[in-house]
């Protein structure tokens, strides 16, 4: 049986992230759409439309030295524009490392995602790492 097109659209989404290709995760990222960041860091909040998450992925790079990783573990789907993505998370940044699991909830519409909703293991980690 085929692979959920949701699943898949997730799937492509993080071979992206982890390989730095900006120009597919536009390509998925619909131009409105909005990332939401939990915690209280300087990389936190809501970043709308697709330059600011991009723009968010990139400071994510800068900020770990290339080492920042999501290593996807499962997505599953609702079959009504809902996939959940759990994964692996490293990386390290000023002496610090961090390594723990995380999830996105993804909103799609059609063959974009709209809306992205991170959660985190441990948000006083995140918080920590971050800052």
């Amino acid at each position: 049986m085929a692979e959920h097109p949701h699943a898949a659209l997730v799937r492509r989404g993080y071979e992206a992230f982890n390989g730095g290709d900006m120009d597919t995760l536009r390509a998925l990222i619909a131009t409105d759409a909005t990332q939401h960041v939990p915690g209280d860091h300087p990389l936190s909040g809501d970043f709308k439309g697709q330059d600011a998450i991009i723009d968010l992925y990139r400071r994510f790079a800068e900020e770990t030295n290339g080492t920042m990783r999501a290593e996807l573990r499962n997505v599953f789907v609702d079959g009504r524009g809902h996939a959940v993505a759990v994964h692996h998370f490293t990386a390290e940044r000023q002496g610090k490392r961090i390594d723990e699991d995380g999830t996105i909830v993804f909103r799609i519409v059609g063959e974009k995602a709209t809306d992205l909703d991170e959660c985190v293991e441990d948000i006083d980690r995140a918080n920590d790492f971050w800052s």
